[in-house]
């Protein structure tokens, strides 16, 4: 029996879904696999949002380190977290079934967002969610909520936030709820790029590595990731600014599929939202993300990107 190493963060989210891919690929092959738990610099630094200190790579970095240095065979990420571009000698080998890519809007005492008073606390580490709030309810205070998805969702019931945005797909794989709970889905609300959905990576260099994962890979998740992280690496946006995208299939998992995208960016404040559509042949996942990339940008998304990149060369002219 072949024995391989996962490696994760050690969150009990994160290491949930390495024990899923575990269980996958002992149902697949019979292999037995450790799995190993890491710390990264996003799970050391919790006092101060995301975008300030790094942004994407900051859960990635320390996991894939494992894999280039033979620690670890396969990493299994949130695909949220994993940037556009993966480091020399790393592939992305699989990519399983998705759980919902959505958001959740979670409250002790209140039903849903449009039954927060005015200036209601909402807890949330990210741009992204902070922006979509703002835009629309511009009366909220959007408060910092850092943490694993158990701290956040004490704070919330311990009464720090009125309300908390969290991934739904982190919440169904660890089974908690709050009294009240909202699915924030589009036209209204639109997730991360990759959100609900699991990357494994491993070096480019194991071929029985990759075999084995292939017998894990979704081909409609992936396709449907394709486009959503094209998208966001068509915009460049880095962390500075708030990107949303979600991708489905129209037509089940067959070929001929036709996939569909919409996508967006916003100003922090959520003062402006530049959104668009595309849809074209699931073949043509990653020509999509790009073209709506470019579609968007045109529409105004590179002016709030110069604005925003602009005001940091301020900050750090002051500072």
């Amino acid at each position: 029996m072949q024995r391989l190493v996962i490696a994760a963060r050690g969150s009990r989210l994160a290491l949930r879904q390495a024990e899923h891919v575990r269980d996958l690929l002992a149902q697949a092959h019979g292999f037995d696999c450790a799995i190993i738990a890491l710390k990264t610099r996003g799970d050391l630094v919790t006092d101060a949002p995301l975008h300030r200190i790094g942004g994407k790579g900051l859960f990635v970095k320390e996991i894939e380190e494992a894999l280039l240095d033979g620690r670890a065979d396969i990493a299994v990420h949130s695909m949220k977290d994993l940037p556009a571009d993966l480091p020399t000698g790393l592939v992305l080998g699989a990519v399983p079934a998705r759980e919902t890519p959505f958001d959740m809007l979670l409250s002790a005492r209140l039903p849903g967002l449009d039954a927060l008073p005015a200036g209601a606390r909402v807890g949330t580490g990210s741009l992204r969610r902070g922006a979509q709030l703002k835009s629309l309810r511009p009366d909220l205070e959007i408060a910092l909520l850092r943490g694993n998805v158990d701290t956040r969702l004490k704070k919330l019931l311990q009464g720090d936030f009125d309300a908390v945005v969290m991934a739904a797909a982190g919440l169904r794989r660890l089974g908690l709820e709050a009294p009240f709970a909202e699915l924030l889905a589009p036209p209204r609300f639109l997730p991360a790029p990759g959100q609900g959905a699991l990357a494994l990576e491993c070096r480019a260099d194991r071929e029985d590595v990759r075999e084995a994962l292939a017998a894990l890979h979704d081909a409609e998740a992936a396709d449907c990731v394709t486009a959503e992280r094209a998208f966001m690496a068509g915009l460049d946006a880095g962390c500075r600014a708030p990107v949303a995208a979600v991708a489905v299939l129209r037509g089940g998992n067959r070929t001929d599929a036709v996939l569909s995208l919409e996508g967006l960016i916003a100003d922090p404040e959520g003062l402006r939202v530049v959104r668009g559509e595309i849809s074209g042949p699931r073949g043509e996942a990653h020509r999509l993300g790009a073209e709506l990339a470019a579609q968007v940008a045109c529409a105004g998304g590179a002016d709030i990107l110069r604005e925003l990149f602009h005001a940091e060369q301020q900050e750090g002219t002051i500072l």
